[in-house]
């Protein structure tokens, strides 16, 4: 058994002898000095020991690096079904925050605002809908830490209250519920609940986790306990941000002004964003003039979780396009002009890189370490769609889980397209036939569409998937036996002249070398010849000669066993 004597051990791992002996102590392993040497196992058990240990330290220090980042202020956005109070709801946390300032008139088009209360500040992003808010997730930029579903209490559930759901989980945003409208006679916490429920989500009046908050943005009922929820939440999240850092963030939105130019909103993430900086956004870029905040106030800079309209692009930045802070006019053009090259190419050649199918989808899944299925299902009856969900929730397992972004009635929309395409899910329809718009989306933005008319050929792709996601299981199966006849020492190596007796011997078999039916070795073939030609196989009652690789100690009357692994088909 090979041996390493300690000090050769301490140099390779980058220490003094003295720590090593240290550690060999606290292992209880006996030595004389350090020149004394150590077994395999117990140095494979020194290494393991060290790397737990500078694992541990390295997380300490990074541990310790990101409590010495500052808190930021969380960023949520306010989702949900049309007519159920978001646009109410904005508008009561504006005119709280105006009247508790004692100051009039915000900038309505920073698409941002902050509320200061006691427990610290929140900021607010006014988007322009669940599609916009996707799409800049699925532009590689998370946006809000925490989306504020607001659900009214006499409607209940909508379809566009699980779109809003199913978007702000792709979207990685922590949920919080708002129970709105709580001032009307005919408002049912508990019919909120129920809808809820039937989503899978469970509020935490019924044991689950869900906070669901009754309010009223009319009287401003309960939207004090919603900002301290959602304070609490950003809490438990520990949001942390570098002043000190390189300017990041995400285009909120832009415009051209007839007077001033092109204005930009920017939602500032990391850093400090200062006037005179150079920024670029996407395939645009733009030298900081001046910065506005959302109360319509001039700043020289500004930091984390803050939103401002800036002047100093050439052109308006697409809305979800993440910014970053360069060095200088030079840099700035160089990376814009490389991005826009690139974009050009991926026209040319839209298909590289995308699935096209759901066969290729879940090639690219198992390449990932992906063990979920996102689907988003789409039927033409409520009935059908239960029966289908049902199905699919006995097609699941422990090892692959499906899981469904959203089943709604109807035809696949673009607002799937887009959620699926953030959630690298697949969309499956069944009795409706999407729109041609909806199929050149989902094309361009490689989202695997499939339609069917037949339950079980859904039922049979969905299996597919399964199956496809699952860690392979192999059997292992005996493809034949040869017996060495005779040994020759040639030139190339010790060839064993064999006698296939069974089966077949291949050429890319795994070999056994059984010596009185014990075995020996194990390893591959290097050359398999019949007569003086390389064959891939031979079979039962022919001769052949066979090279192994690493084994050459061959004995007449030893048996060469071939086999190869075989995966099994799983149900």
């Amino acid at each position: 058994m090979a041996k390493v004597r300690i000090y050769q051990l301490a140099k390779e791992l980058g220490m003094s002898n003295e720590e090593l002996l240290e550690i060999l102590d606290s292992m209880g392993v006996e030595y004389k000095s350090h020149a004394s040497t150590l077994e395999d196992e117990t140095a494979a058990a020194v290494k393991e020991l060290i790397g737990e240990q500078r694992l541990a330290e390295e997380a300490r220090k990074a541990e310790e690096a990101r409590k010495a980042i500052p808190h930021r202020a969380p960023v949520v956005v306010i989702m949900g079904h049309v007519d159920h109070g978001k646009t109410s709801l904005l508008d009561y946390l504006r005119k709280s925050r105006i009247a508790e300032k004692e100051a009039g008139g915000i900038t309505q088009h920073v698409g941002a605002f902050e509320v200061k209360t006691k427990g610290g500040t929140v900021v607010f992003i006014d988007t322009p809908g669940h599609e916009a808010f996707t799409s800049i997730r699925e532009r590689g930029a998370k946006v809000a830490d925490i989306a504020v579903i607001v659900v009214a209490a006499d409607d209940g559930v909508m379809p566009q209250t699980r779109e809003a759901i199913a978007h702000a989980k792709a979207a990685g945003a922590k949920l919080i519920f708002a129970a709105n409208k709580m001032d009307l006679p005919q408002a049912s916490l508990e019919k909120v609940y129920q809808g809820l429920m039937k989503e899978g989500i469970v509020p935490v009046a019924y044991g689950g986790e869900a906070e669901v908050l009754p309010i009223s943005a009319k009287t401003g009922q309960g939207v004090q306990d919603l900002l301290e929820t959602i304070l609490i939440t950003a809490e438990l999240e520990d949001l942390r941000a570098d002043p000190n850092a390189e300017a990041t963030g995400v285009v909120l939105e832009s415009r051209i002004d007839k007077q001033a130019g092109v204005l930009a909103s920017l939602l500032v993430q990391q850093g400090t964003l200062k006037v005179g900086d150079y920024v670029v956004a996407g395939e645009h870029w733009g030298k900081i003039r001046a910065m506005t905040d959302s109360e319509g106030v001039r700043r020289n800079q500004t930091g984390p979780s803050t939103a401002v309209q800036v002047l100093g692009f050439s052109e308006p930045p697409s809305a979800g396009t993440a910014f970053e802070w360069v060095p200088d006019q030079v840099a700035a053009k160089e990376i814009t002009e490389e991005r826009r090259l690139e974009r050009e190419a991926r026209e040319v050649a839209p298909e590289v890189g995308r699935p096209r199918n759901i066969a290729d989808l879940l090639r690219q899944m198992q390449g990932s370490e992906q063990k979920e299925i996102n689907l988003i299902l789409r039927a033409d009856t409520q009935g059908s769609l239960e029966a289908i969900q049902q199905i699919l929730s006995r097609e699941q397992s422990e090892e692959v889980k499906i899981n469904l972004l959203l089943a709604a009635v109807g035809a696949p929309s673009e607002s799937d397209v887009l959620l699926a395409s953030t959630a690298n899910g697949a969309i499956l329809s069944f009795g409706v036939t999407p729109a041609g718009s909806v199929k050149k989306m989902a094309e361009q933005k490689g989202v695997p569409l499939q339609s069917f008319r037949i339950i079980y050929e859904l039922i049979d792709e969905v299996r597919k998937m399964v199956r496809g996601q699952r860690e392979p299981v192999y059997k292992e199966e005996i493809l034949g036996q040869a017996e060495v006849r005779a040994v020759f020492k040639l030139s190339s190596g010790v060839v064993a002249g064999c006698m296939v007796t069974s089966g077949k011997i291949t050429r890319n078999a795994d070999i056994r070398v059984l010596r009185k039916k014990q075995e020996i070795w194990k390893g591959k073939i290097h050359s398999l010849k019949r007569l003086k030609d390389d064959v891939r196989e031979v079979a039962q009652g022919f001769e052949c000669g066979i090279l192994l690789e690493g084994f050459s100690d061959f004995q007449e009357g030893d048996v060469l066993e071939a086999s190869q692994r075989v995966e099994v088909v799983q149900e």
